[in-house]
């Protein structure tokens, strides 16, 4: 009863067309964020922040850029991982060659880098499509981390190719604690995610979506797909360019080319189907999911293992993970192809009529 529309009346498009317009929803948004912002930093814990908070809030931001690409536009990516890499790598080479780079425009120069990378290795998808096109995205996971192991320039003539910043700061404020990185990483969300969503509700959104029911259609009706798919790539590898700097800069302050491999690439495509593909809810409900599950897990099956006296390695764990993982992946693609966005659709669309379903 609680989720009508009774008497929320539109008297114009522009209120017709808000990305929430119903009211339940703008209430609901703005108490998550206020959770967000205000009750966790009062109740979290150092291991919370680092463990969980964190890496959820930056995977989010990473499986947004992802599922742009593979959710909004169809084009199929492996090489998220490597999109992270010259994101991070890029923004530390802005932020050490040039003294007194400010933090924010360094990862956003990173994203940039991250952009052209993008687009470089996208000019395949004008030829190839599907399994082909997932290869030669792959290819980039490859170069990547060949480029930044192999060419000493990218890692400030680093033999290990690890690197490492410290001394953040944002408008003179240092970003060292706990809270203060998660609260930084959870506004760069915010407003990615807003501008995110308007794109995809925008002329260019619909390209992309023209472009992934049918592309030969798409081109009749007026639609330039050489534009469609060099575009949904540079936003989706800006975005995830900047995820990764994030990762590096904010969450491991130290990290070496492995840090981006090509497991990180399946992870980010686990969380667009497992969350929902062509959905930015989706992004934020299989981050959530990836991030939470293996952390649960450690937790769950020993305790539960010990029920019944049995003692259960951290290797059994690890490889259970990987069972539930794809387990779940072939259960989604199979009875909901849409994810966890689409049940929580659903969910919202039988409230609007309870308790009068029909």
């Amino acid at each position: 009863m609680f989720y009508r529309e009774n008497g929320q009346f539109k008297t114009s498009y522009r209120a017709d067309q808000q990305i929430f317009p119903i009211a339940q929803d703008r209430i609901a948004l703005a108490l998550l964020l206020a959770v967000a912002f205000l009750v966790v930093p009062m109740l979290a814990t150092d291991y919370f922040y680092r463990a969980i908070l964190i890496p959820l809030v930056i995977m989010s931001m990473a499986a947004l850029g992802v599922n742009i690409l593979v959710g909004y536009c169809g084009q199929i990516s492996l090489g998220s991982g490597a999109f992270m890499a010259v994101g991070a790598y890029g923004a530390f080479n802005f932020f050490v060659r040039f003294p007194g780079m400010p933090l924010i425009p360094a990862l956003i120069l990173g994203g940039l880098c991250a952009t052209f990378f993008g687009i470089l290795f996208g000019l395949p998808s004008l030829r190839v499509k599907g399994l082909y096109l997932a290869v030669a995205t792959l290819a980039a996971q490859f170069f990547s981390d060949w480029m930044f192991l192999r060419i000493k320039w990218f890692t400030n003539n680093s033999d290990s190719g690890s690197v490492s910043v410290n001394n953040l700061q944002v408008f003179g404020m240092p970003i060292d604690s706990a809270v203060s990185k998660y609260i930084f990483c959870l506004a760069l969300l915010v407003v990615v995610a807003l501008l995110a969503k308007n794109l995809v509700r925008g002329a260019i959104g619909r390209e992309w979506m023209a472009i992934r029911d049918m592309d030969v259609a798409a081109a009749v009706i007026g639609i330039r797909p050489m534009y469609a798919k060099l575009s949904a790539f540079a936003v989706s590898s800006f975005i995830i360019g900047m995820a990764g700097a994030l990762w590096a800069f904010v969450h491991l302050s130290s990290w070496e080319p492995a840090a981006f491999s090509v497991e990180i690439s399946f992870r980010l495509l686990f969380m667009v189907i497992i969350g929902g593909m062509g959905s930015i809810m989706g992004a934020f409900f299989g981050a959530t999911f990836i991030v939470v599950l293996p952390i649960f897990l450690n937790q769950f099956l020993p305790a539960v293992a010990g029920l019944f006296g049995v003692d259960i390695s951290t290797a059994a764990v690890s490889h259970a993970e990987l069972m539930i993982f794809g387990a779940l992946i072939v259960w989604f693609l199979i009875v909901e192809p849409h994810g966890l966005a689409k049940l929580w659709s659903i969910g919202k669309q039988k409230m609007r009529v309870w308790p009068f379903p029909h």
